[in-house]
C-alpha cells in the first residue's frame, strides 16, 4: 500500500492566493523598511548640515600663527550664530544669502574669529580681530598701535618652540586692548618683516585681524583687510588637542601625544 505520508499535497486555489498575499505583503513591508531607511539618513544629513551651518562647526588647528593661544593639533568648535550669517556660513559657500549677512552683531576687540581669506574666499583662516571699523592700525618697530594710542604689552619672560619653521625662540608678553581684552602673545624680535607698516584705516564693513604669533602670521598685513561677508564664527571651546604624535585607539599611549590639560578649555 502506498504510504499516504509521501503522496504530495497540492495547494488548494484559496490556499495559493493567500500564499501570494502574505508574499505581496512581505515584499511592501521590505519597501517600507528601505524607503524608511533612506529617509532616516536624509533627515540625518539635514540636521548635521543645518547644525553646522547655523549652530556650530569644528576646526582644527593647523599652523602657528596663534601661538601661544592655540596649538597645531588643538580642535575646536566655533559658534555660527554670533555675528548672524552669510553665504560662507553654509557649506562650499552655496549663495543662500547672495551678498552681506543677516542677523548681523558686530564682532568685538579681541574675538577670535574662523573665515575665507581674502580675496580668493576659499580658504579657512583662523585670526583675532584686532581693528574694527572707524580704528586705525599701525605697526611700528614691532609695537602695535590703535587709532594712534600704543597698544601696552607685559613681558612675562622667554620660551622655546618648534614650529613648521624649525625651533625658535620667542619672547611671551600680555597684550591689553582699548576695550580691556587681554591676551598672550608671542614675538620673535621688533625687525621682522610686518613690524613696520604704514598706517591702516578699517572702513565700515571690514576688520583688521592679526595672529597672536605676530612674527609668523599671514594676516591683514599680509592680505589686507577682513570683510564682513567673509566671517564664519567665532572660536569658542578646545575640545581635543594632540601633538600628532600618537592615534586616539592608542590608549597606552595617551600620556604621550594627547593634551588632556587643554581638553574643554575657553578660548580667550
Amino acid at each position: 500500500m502506498e504510504n499516504l505520508n509521501n503522496v504530495e499535497q497540492k495547494e488548494t486555489p484559496e490556499e495559493h492566493l493567500a500564499k501570494i498575499d502574505r508574499l505581496n505583503e512581505q515584499l511592501k513591508n521590505e519597501e517600507k523598511k528601505e524607503k524608511s531607511g533612506w529617509k532616516g539618513f536624509f533627515w540625518a544629513i539635514l540636521l548635521a548640515l543645518a547644525i553646522r551651518s547655523f549652530a556650530f562647526e569644528p576646526y582644527n588647528i593647523p599652523s602657528s600663527s596663534m601661538l601661544p593661544s592655540l596649538l597645531i593639533g588643538d580642535y575646536l568648535f566655533i559658534t555660527k550664530f554670533d555675528y548672524g550669517y552669510s553665504r560662507h556660513s553654509f557649506p562650499l559657500s552655496l549663495p543662500i544669502i547672495p551678498k552681506g549677512r543677516v542677523f548681523y552683531v558686530e564682532p568685538k576687540q579681541g574675538d577670535v574669529v574662523v573665515f575665507k581669506k581674502p580675496p580668493e574666499n576659499k580658504v579657512d583662516y583662523i585670526k583675532r580681530i584686532i581693528g574694527l571699523p572707524g580704528d586705525t592700525v599701525q605697526m611700528k618697530s614691532g609695537q602695535l598701535y590703535i587709532n594712534g594710542d600704543i597698544v601696552p604689552k607685559k613681558e612675562l619672560g622667554e620660551e622655546y618652540w618648534d614650529t613648521e619653521g624649525g625651533k625658535n625662540h620667542y619672547t611671551r608678553y600680555l597684550e591689553t586692548l582699548p576695550n580691556g581684552v587681554e591676551h598672550l602673545i608671542y614675538e620673535l624680535g621688533d625687525n621682522t618683516k610686518y613690524d613696520e607698516t604704514e598706517e591702516v584705516f578699517v572702513p565700515q564693513g571690514y576688520f583688521f585681524v592679526m595672529g597672536d604669533n605676530r612674527d609668523n602670521s599671514l594676516d591683514s598685513r599680509y592680505f589686507g583687510l577682513v570683510p564682513m561677508e567673509n566671517l564664519e564664527g567665532k572660536a569658542r571651546i578646545i575640545f581635543y588637542s594632540t601633538n600628532g604624535n600618537g592615534l586616539f585607539f592608542q590608549f597606552w599611549k595617551w600620556s604621550e601625544f594627547l593634551r588632556l590639560n587643554r581638553f574643554f578649555t575657553d578660548i580667550k
